[in-house]
């Protein structure tokens, strides 16, 4: 039951599809390894950064006779370091704070340190800071506004180096590398934008393709039965044979009928799609409702000599507030395809109170459908795959349409399927 037939539509998209996601998921990639590469290189950066700094530290041992082991390691010189930016380096002597502050800027220019330092001096005797500085390259040699904002006591005497500016500074010696990534980035994140929207205007043009051909075959069929029917209304001698006059005069109705029904869903949909589905409640009855919809589908039920079974008990207490127009034409939908889909038609048609509200139930004995495609039988022009079975044919637009009218009217509809036992489709409306 529902909308299907051959998705001849998704055939023919799917190569198309799998191009463009394997093209996204190769971009991603790129992208994913861009990015592992630069925080690759700005942790190669950093760890520079402390290698230059460790070169000054020796510089200044060698310079200054800080220490007395000159030979000692220089893991042991650099005793602390409270965070990324700090150095904390033990010494043996006190240095002169003036030459301290000179020996430390040659030291940070000869390894390119071009950043802020704040220098302090603690005496380990004295439990205090005795000196500090703030070194700013390339500028101004120095500046009295550094002030240690803490201290951290140790029993020995030791130089403080802190660079506030390290990451900003470290960024800013990547800033080809950065720059460079992010225009890459982007191309690559336009290129995927424009495969989507390509792909997305590759399926409209699918979409409108299809839906020319399936308009084509809805109407080609009725219109050249009529034909054949007004051919034979108009031969000689047909007033003679009243029998024969009155069954295809039928044929005309019917097919008349037919087309007018196509027409009309047709310019509900294209209404619907201007904005939302504009609905008119009052108070309808839903048996009432029900008999209409059936008389709208009479020929096609003689035809097809379908048996309706109506569990109407309280048909005539239940009424609901809704379009009248609007709910007849879902129902008319529904039952439509409970009738299409089943090769001996019964279709169970039911209405009353159930715990989320009323609802009307149509139920059928038709092929059913599979459990993956429920959740696309409400797109538009989605058509569910039936492998040879090609005899329905449609637009695509009936469940959409059922779906619009009815969560206009602040319901839901629910669906469930067996292959091969049919399927149940369930319209809830609040009180």
């Amino acid at each position: 039951m529902s909308i299907i037939s051959v998705n001849r539509l998704g055939m023919r998209s799917a190569t198309l599809k799998w191009i463009v996601l394997v093209a996204t998921v190769v971009i991603g990639l790129i992208i994913a390894i861009q990015l592992y590469w630069l925080n690759d290189i700005y942790q190669l950066e950093q760890k520079q950064f402390d290698t230059n700094v460790v070169k000054c530290v020796r510089g200044l041992f060698e310079d200054l006779e800080l220490s007395d082991s000159p030979g000692g390691h220089l893991q042991q010189m650099i005793t602390l370091r409270p965070s990324s930016n700090v150095f904390v380096i033990r010494i043996d002597r006190l240095p002169a704070g003036n030459e301290l502050v000179k020996f430390v800027t040659r030291e940070l220019l000869d390894f390119n340190i071009l950043t802020k330092c704040n220098l302090a001096l603690f005496d380990g005797s004295r439990q205090e800071y005795v000196y500090h500085r703030t070194i700013y390259l390339p500028g101004p040699e120095t500046s009295d506004t550094f002030y240690p904002t803490g201290v951290y006591v140790q029993d020995y005497s030791y130089i403080l180096l802190n660079f506030p500016d390290r990451s900003s500074y470290i960024l800013s010696q990547l800033g080809f590398w950065i720059g460079g990534s992010i225009i890459l980035i982007l191309l690559l994140t336009g290129l995927s934008v424009s495969l989507f929207f390509f792909y997305k205007q590759k399926f409209l043009i699918e979409v409108q393709k299809d839906f020319v051909n399936n308009f084509t075959h809805e109407f080609k069929t009725p219109l050249a039965v009529m034909k054949i029917a007004a051919d034979v209304l108009s031969s000689p001698g047909i007033v003679q044979q009243p029998q024969r006059l009155e069954k295809y005069a039928k044929i005309i109705t019917n097919e008349t009928e037919h087309l007018e029904n196509q027409v009309e869903r047709l310019l509900k949909t294209a209404v619907s799609e201007h904005g939302n589905l504009k609905v008119r409640k009052e108070s309808v009855q839903v048996g009432e409702l029900i008999h209409q919809a059936l008389s709208k589908l009479q020929p096609l039920i003689e035809k097809k000599q379908v048996r309706i079974e109506l569990k109407l008990e309280e048909e005539k207490e239940l009424t609901v507030k809704a379009d009248k127009v609007h709910l007849e034409l879902a129902l008319v939908n529904l039952i439509e395809n409970a009738i299409k889909y089943s090769d001996q038609p019964v279709v169970v048609i039911e209405a009353g109170m159930g715990s989320s509200g009323k609802f009307i139930l149509v139920k059928d004995n038709g092929i059913g459908i599979e459990e993956r495609y429920l959740k696309h039988i409400f797109k538009k022009f989605y058509r569910v795959p039936t492998g040879n079975v090609h005899n329905v044919k449609g637009f695509g637009l009936g469940l959409n349409f059922v779906k619009k009218i009815v969560s206009a009217h602040g319901g839901k509809v629910m669906v469930s399927s067996v292959p091969d036992i049919g399927t149940v489709f369930k319209i809830i409306l609040p009180e």
